[in-house]
């Protein structure tokens, strides 16, 4: 089978709601090549890459990559592309050169050729992400969540993801009830289940993301609890919770910050990351009109993650 690759050259502040886009419009895969990762130094200590081929990091910012069917809808797929990420420009979000180009590659190809970049990661004091084509010997205090990202955006290595699992080391307490609005790959959920988690219901509207996730809970034996189901936002959620997290972009998660705060219980703790700096005003200030007190902001490069408690 034909794929057609399409590369959006863009900036980092405009990776996860491009990436977003390209999940909605039926993406097989996305992959991201930022310049700076190619730049930076790096410690072995934490599992990274370091086999990166410059040929594939453009001058400066970043390439975003999706992969869809060749077929007589591409043309209107591209487009679709094009007028959604032109959009984004109406949230101050800087889209840098914002070009498109096409290349064709075999299903053969694209399937394993990505996996080459994606190895052991250390993200937190005890998490290691590990890729399920991997050998990794863990030491014993390492907890191992065992990933096979699929056609669900997340590898689990991203800043957001990783300021999350950070939090949810410090938050998750024996016997909690926590809920994974926007799970993706179920990274967050398989993570608060290890963490002692006595129930957590993970969520996704996008399907795909749905199976995904249920295939990385069974991987990693969370399933007695661990749930996935298809969902938007917390509609039809009753509560009360512990715990809910939500690492999704900005401009959704102020779409359910008031149900949040009627979901959690007194006290519990609201997780939300997939900030960018410029919007985090925003998002702290619906949080406390909610009726939440900011408890931590966590920082990684320009992205934010903020943990709140309930009143």
């Amino acid at each position: 089978m034909k794929w057609s690759e399409i590369s959006i050259h863009t900036t980092q502040e405009a990776v996860e709601p491009i990436s977003h886009i390209l999940h909605e419009m039926g993406a097989s895969g996305v992959s991201i090549a930022d310049i700076e990762d190619f730049k930076k130094e790096r410690e072995n200590v934490f599992g990274e890459i370091y086999a990166l081929d410059r040929n594939d990091y453009p001058e400066e910012g970043v390439l975003v990559k999706a992969y869809f069917p060749v077929n007589d809808e591409l043309d209107q797929t591209v487009e679709s592309i094009r007028v959604a990420v032109d959009s984004l420009k109406l949230y101050d979000i800087d889209l840098g050169a914002n070009t498109i180009t096409l290349h064709e590659v075999n299903e053969e190809d694209w399937a394993t050729s990505w996996k080459k970049y994606y190895h052991p990661v250390k993200v937190s004091n005890t998490f290691t992400i590990v890729p399920t084509w991997e050998t990794y010997d863990a030491e014993p205090e390492e907890r191992i969540i065992e990933l096979d990202p699929g056609m669900a955006f997340g590898t689990g290595t991203h800043p957001t993801t990783v300021m999350c699992i950070r939090a949810l080391e410090k938050a998750i307490r024996p016997g909690d009830h926590v809920i994974d609005v926007g799970t993706g790959s179920g990274i967050l959920s398989i993570a608060a289940a290890k963490l002692g988690a006595a129930k957590v219901e993970a969520y996704d509207l996008d399907y795909v993301a749905v199976e995904s996730a249920k295939s990385n809970v069974t991987l990693n034996n969370t399933e007695h609890v661990v749930t996935v189901g298809q969902g938007n936002l917390l509609q039809g959620i009753d509560g009360p919770v512990d715990l809910i997290v939500a690492n999704l972009l900005a401009d959704i998660i102020l779409l359910f910050v008031e149900d949040a705060a009627k979901v959690i219980k007194p006290s519990g703790l609201f997780i939300t990351s997939g900030i960018i700096q410029t919007k985090q005003k925003e998002v702290e200030h619906a949080l406390i009109q909610a009726g939440f007190t900011v408890e931590e902001v966590l920082n990684i490069e320009d992205w934010v993650a903020i943990v709140a408690r309930n009143k």
